[in-house]
């Protein structure tokens, strides 16, 4: 219990640290699902678009 006590700044950085990781991760899945870009600027004069959209 004391440990816990101690290192409660800690553990609360980490658990703000991983839910901002996992809200970004998320996004990025679901920008991904509906085929936006994740440069955000459209892909009609860039240099990768082909190699980035292959399959479209």
């Amino acid at each position: 219990m004391m440990w816990l006590l101690n290192n409660i700044s800690t553990i609360i950085i980490c658990i703000v640290l991983i839910a901002i990781v996992t809200a970004i991760i998320v996004r990025m899945i679901k920008n991904k699902k509906q085929g936006k870009s994740s440069c955000g600027c459209g892909c009609q004069n860039c240099a990768a678009r082909n190699s980035c959209h292959s399959g479209k």
